[in-house]
């Protein structure tokens, strides 16, 4: 590749599996894959809410290759149903995940299992499924969607930060387990993020203030997160250009690694 040559990213031929990807940073991402050229499986826990999505992403991505499998990945049934439908991918995208503030002191045990079995085991389990294939192709791309406050623990919703902690951990350790093979494994790590989720978490202040939901979550970004160097929200589509990148061939010296795309938040140069 001469030095002077345009980066393009060409993902025809490949199939990708997106893991929670009717809204938010998933949708975002598997949006992405499709207009790079990807076959993309979307996954949701609705019918309803798949098919909404493949509308959606053949609707912005004309001739797109989108698919879907309606399954609850936050238990081992949901995610072998997944796998059964669609045995085989080149890129997986484990991210799936549930968030929300509470006291530490009253998350009761089965609140905590949900939490790992959906963003932790879920990405245990489709890496398990996935990873011998790609392995056994030469070729594979794994990227589990962190977050910064798998670094920034927040006090306010310590078990979220707890299984996004884990699964940097996993990320990394499954790295080096397919280490020589061509198959890269790394994580992403967003900082807060413009997603429907969040646009319904401020939709009362909204209601109440008549002010634009962007500038709500600026405010809470710059009250919550002052460290934030962008000093805003960033969008699902800022995040997905990260993954697309690291789903790509263009990035095969990128493995275990920890990619933020947080807008400086997490305070360190390393």
């Amino acid at each position: 590749r001469s030095a002077g040559a345009v980066m393009r990213i060409d993902l025809t031929g490949k199939t990708a599996v997106v893991s929670g990807s009717t809204v938010g940073i998933g949708f975002a991402i598997a949006k992405g894959l499709a207009q790079a050229g990807a076959a993309v499986v979307l996954n949701g826990r609705t019918q309803e809410a798949v098919s909404a999505a493949i509308a959606r992403i053949s609707e912005a991505v004309p001739g797109a290759a989108a698919r879907g499998v309606a399954a609850d990945l936050g238990t081992a049934a949901g995610c072998a149903a997944l796998v059964a439908a669609e045995p085989s991918a080149d890129i997986l995208v484990n991210n799936v995940g549930i968030f929300g503030p509470q006291d530490f002191f009253e998350i009761p045990d089965d609140l905590w299992a949900r939490f790992l079995e959906v963003n932790v085991m879920s990405g245990v389990r489709l890496s398990r499924a996935y990873l011998p294939q790609m392995v056994e192709r030469g070729w594979g791309r794994v990227i589990f969607i962190s977050s910064e406050s798998g670094l920034n623990i927040p006090g306010e919703m310590i078990h979220y930060g707890v299984t996004k902690t884990a699964d940097l951990a996993l990320s990394r350790g499954l790295a080096k387990r397919v280490a020589g093979t061509g198959v890269t494994v790394n994580a992403i790590l967003p900082g807060p993020t413009l997603t429907e989720g969040v646009r319904e978490m401020l939709r009362p202040a909204q209601e109440k203030s008549g002010r634009p939901v962007e500038d709500l979550a600026t405010d809470f970004v710059r009250t919550y997160r002052p460290s934030s160097i962008i000093q805003r929200a960033a969008t699902p589509e800022e995040v997905a250009n990260l993954a697309v990148y690291v789903a790509s061939p263009l990035s095969s010296a990128t493995t275990g690694a920890a990619l933020r795309v947080d807008g400086g938040v997490v305070d360190t140069i390393a």
